[in-house]
């Protein structure tokens, strides 16, 4: 499901979101924690100064230091705070010294040097100011948490238009692409952005797609219908001609070719402006296409590997494999092997050559009319292959083409609704 899918746009669109307001709350975090903790130790410094004024007064006026200052000699003061003081500024009246290590970190000392070789030392607890910077912290964080249970489910929500709107031009596009050219995506409300600019060059592009289209389609078939007078006249004229003439054995099978050339482009109009409808019937699989087969009158290997009944369009299926056995003979090379096979929703038909295979082009693109893809594949106009994959459409069956990996040309034509009453 779309929905579920982590690299849809709107989990990406929210993701971008949730990192904006990360980044966004880090910096205010960082900004604020710093502020308070500037704030801490201006507090801390205050406090401090007084209480050391407030201390060399007493001792100055009686030799004695008020409660919670110690008087101590410089060798009975802790290492860390002996440093501290020996590293004093000159113009500095104490010197201060934190354990940043629990359970004393909550701890500022101050050392202030006095009269008689002395030092005054007092200590100030600043566990508040420390439990003040950690609350703030989680505050803060527990805000921007809360922040993107909100802001990431609105911002998914809030892409679903814009979602659903790229979700209905893709199904256009595919429904083109398959062949219905009438799809458009059409108008999207009010919006006016570059969604709504793809999606109207999208139609632009279908429509003028679909008028190419019709007017390729009308040309050929106006092309084969004003050719078929005139290739009467002369398949009738070249009836009339010596039976023992050389050349006219020669107009003849011209006229021939022609005609039948003519046949197929108007197979391919009816093919194309979808007139054609199969009419089905039950028919056994490897009994048609072993009668198809004999009736070209080509060398070619029939194997029934299974005795399927099917319903389908036996007249199609007999212009698919006369097609594909023909393409095989003329631009593949001996020997050609066509095999009747089950599948578990009905039945296939294989046709293979062992000559140079389909091009690349033919594999990649599928058949092109007028196009044979390959010189070394032989002379033709390429409308075997065309007619056989509009044929297996107008059926719903599946045309698919492949080179062997030893070599040769694969057809293989999928017919679904078989039953198999003996196995094989």
């Amino acid at each position: 499901m779309a929905l579920l899918n982590p690299r849809a746009l709107r989990w990406k669109i929210a993701a971008l979101t949730a990192a904006a307001c990360c980044a966004v709350a880090a910096v205010i975090g960082v900004l604020v924690h710093q502020a308070m903790a500037e704030r801490s130790n201006q507090t801390w410094n205050e406090r401090l100064s007084a209480r050391m004024a407030a201390a060399e007064r007493e001792y100055t006026r009686t030799g004695t230091a008020p409660l919670g200052v110690e008087v101590l000699t410089p060798e009975k003061l802790d290492a860390p705070l002996a440093r501290a003081l020996a590293a004093k500024d000159p113009a500095a009246l104490y010197a201060t010294w934190s354990d940043r290590k629990p359970p004393n970190w909550y701890w500022v000392w101050a050392a202030m040097p006095v009269d008689g070789g002395r030092v005054l030392v007092a200590r100030t607890d600043m566990s508040s100011e420390v439990r003040g910077l950690q609350l703030l912290d989680r505050s803060i964080v527990k805000a921007v948490l809360a922040a993107l249970l909100v802001v990431v489910p609105l911002a998914a929500l809030a892409t679903e238009p814009m979602n659903r709107r790229l979700r209905r031009g893709s199904r256009t596009a595919r429904a083109i692409a398959d062949g219905d050219l009438d799809a458009r995506i059409g108008p999207s409300g009010r919006a006016r952005d570059e969604i709504t600019e793809m999606s109207a060059a999208v139609d632009e592009m279908a429509a003028a797609l679909q008028q190419k289209l019709e007017d390729e389609r009308r040309f050929t078939a106006d092309v084969a219908h004003e050719l078929r007078t005139p290739l009467m006249g002369l398949s009738t004229a070249a009836g009339l001609l010596p039976e023992d003439d050389e050349v006219a054995d020669l107009v003849r099978d011209r006229a021939r070719a022609l005609n039948a050339l003519v046949e197929d482009l108007l197979e391919i109009s009816r093919l194309d402006a979808g007139a054609e409808r199969a009419r089905t019937d039950a028919v056994s699989l490897g009994d048609l296409v072993t009668d198809i087969v004999r009736r070209t009158g080509m060398p070619t290997t029939v194997t029934v590997r299974a005795t399927t009944v099917l319903e389908t369009d036996p007249r199609r299926v007999e212009r698919i494999v006369v097609n594909l056995v023909t393409n095989a003979h003329r631009h593949g090379a001996a020997p050609v092997q066509v095999a009747v096979e089950a599948t578990a929703t009905g039945a296939r038909i294989l046709v293979r050559d062992h000559g140079p295979g389909y091009p690349a082009a033919l594999l990649t693109q599928g058949p092109q009319r007028f196009r044979t893809g390959a010189p070394e594949r032989g002379r033709g106009h390429g409308l075997g292959l065309t007619i056989a994959l509009g044929q297996a459409k107008v059926l719903g069956a599946g045309l698919a083409f492949a080179n062997a990996p030893e070599g040769g040309a694969v057809a293989t034509l999928h017919l679904d609704g078989g039953r198999n009453p003996s196995g094989g």
